[in-house]
């Protein structure tokens, strides 16, 4: 690593990457005597982009992160100047680092809203202070991953190319976008560093502008195809795809077949199932079958499945605005809320839990466990929110609770009930040995698509999808419906 990436690295960890007020709290608790320890759960309330399902990023990102979260001497001295911390809380937050427990459910799990995504057991001050950096690396990674899944799916688990790096927000922000995509479906990606840090497969062709900088489309194609024969594929659209593009692409590829090489194109504008139509004719007459066809241009969900539906003659998506920003959802809506807090230093855990003017906002209270009910036919049929002393045996019905505290539930035998949050890090200190990161985000991908496959079709369209039963267990909707009795005024 170049010193420059290192710096770089060690400001990306420094533990200022936080909201201003988890500071002013910290100082707040220090002063008081309260850092005690306490249990937070990182949950989100609603599917992004009105979908069935999300999927879970950034955790192995945060981990790394976590481990490394620390104040050093240029941080402590902007926190002095600012002249609202005292020497005694700056000398503490010198030595700062996280020791808690953090359990979290793999990455790549299908997720859903109002389950634990992560809890974490810390002091206090400890627990406050990485909040931000808990949210804002799983929200983001979370949303991508999750718009990368659904144009996975919209194209019938068809190549994808993720072309976002210039319209990502910021190196940071493209980087992220990369590696969530790639858990998502994504199959490679345009941008380099990805590829190199995280070993994704680097994809790209050509640009207008490449075919511009030659006296002739013919020549620029020409040129391509004897720098690179085993990977020429020719942007069409420059100047006009059905009277010059796609017949000067055929008569290189008639080249490079004599050579013993295919070839493809990419549209890039118009109207994409008309043009993919009418190239894959020209094609086809020409003696190309195995000639591929890949788009771009703005593409969404909604209207790569609309392609596939009309039955457009396509073999590669390249998706870039709406994957890496989410277009039109602007967030994943996780939040990180106190469920638990030691009653001083010797007491038991006293269960925690936010009211709201909004039901919806109320959160469930106590230290829980999220336990995923299957099928005999090996398909997930529920998540369930218990607490953490509860077990949810097999082959024993069981009946769960809606988390409104209404009238609705369910009874259910499970076949196989799997607990979903796992310890990934004691005392500060990593359970397990870290594996090469590029072999990490593999197995991610691979959870991805190992659990979608269980999740029924009818949650997985993009419109109008079914929603998945996420409730509680009598044990927990007792302990909350005590808790809003006794808030009764």
């Amino acid at each position: 690593m170049s010193g420059t990436e290192d710096k770089k690295n060690k400001e990306a960890l420094s533990a200022l990457f936080t909201d201003f007020y988890e500071l002013t709290m910290a100082q707040g608790y220090w002063k008081c005597g309260m850092n005690y320890p306490a249990v937070f759960d990182m949950f989100f309330r609603r599917q992004p982009f009105d979908g069935g399902f999300s999927v879970f990023a950034g955790i192995e990102t945060l981990i790394d992160e976590l481990t490394a979260f620390s104040f050093s001497e240029s941080d402590i001295a902007f926190l002095d100047s600012l002249g609202i911390f005292e020497p005694d809380f700056l000398d503490y937050l010198k030595t700062f680092r996280f020791t808690g427990d953090v359990y979290a459910m793999k990455e790549g799990s299908i997720v859903f809203p109002n389950e634990p995504l992560v809890r974490v057991h810390a002091d206090l001050i400890q627990a406050q202070i990485i909040e931000g950096l808990v949210l804002n690396t799983l929200n983001f990674q979370s949303l991508i991953a999750t718009k990368s899944a659904r144009v996975w799916l919209a194209s019938k688990k068809g190549s994808i190319m993720e072309f976002g790096l210039r319209r990502a927000q910021g190196s940071d922000g493209a980087m992220s976008a990369s590696r969530a995509a790639y858990i998502g479906g994504a199959s490679s990606t345009s941008n380099t560093l990805a590829g190199k840090r995280f070993g994704i497969p680097v994809t790209g062709t050509m640009a207008h502008s490449w075919v511009m900088s030659f006296p002739s489309e013919l020549e620029a194609f020409e040129a391509y195809a004897d720098l690179y024969p085993e990977k020429s594929i020719f942007l069409l659209d420059t100047y006009d795809t059905l009277k010059s593009g796609i017949h000067n692409a055929v008569k290189v590829g008639k080249k490079l077949a004599a050579r013993g090489y295919n070839f493809g194109v990419r549209l890039d504008s118009g109207d994409i199932q008309y043009l993919s139509e009418e190239v894959r004719k020209i094609l086809d007459n020409a003696g190309f079958p195995k000639a591929t066809i890949s788009v771009s241009n703005e593409l969404t969900e909604k209207i790569i499945e609309t392609l596939v539906a009309g039955g457009a003659p396509i073999t590669g998506w390249g998706v870039g605005t709406h994957m890496v920003t989410g277009g039109n959802e602007s967030s994943f809506t996780g939040v990180y809320k106190l469920a638990a807090r030691k009653n001083g230093l010797d007491g038991g855990f006293i269960p925690a839990m936010k009211f709201s003017d909004n039901p919806q906002k109320t959160t469930d209270p106590g230290i829980k466990n999220v336990w995923r009910l299957y099928g005999a036919d090996g398909m997930m049929k529920a998540d369930i929110v218990a607490l953490e002393d509860e077990i949810i045996e097999t082959g024993k019905e069981r009946r769960f609770y809606h988390p409104a505290i209404d009238y609705r539930n369910f009874s259910f035998t499970p076949d196989k009930a799997e607990e979903l949050l796992i310890k990934r890090i004691e005392n500060g200190t990593l359970t397990e040995t870290r594996k090469d990161e590029k072999e990490r985000l593999k197995k991610s991908r691979e959870t991805m698509q190992n659990q979608l496959s269980k999740l029924d079709i009818t949650h997985l369209r993009i419109l109008n999808p079914h929603i998945y039963k996420v409730s509680i267990t009598e044990k927990l909707k007792d302990l909350k419906l005590k808790f809003i009795q006794e808030r009764k005024i």
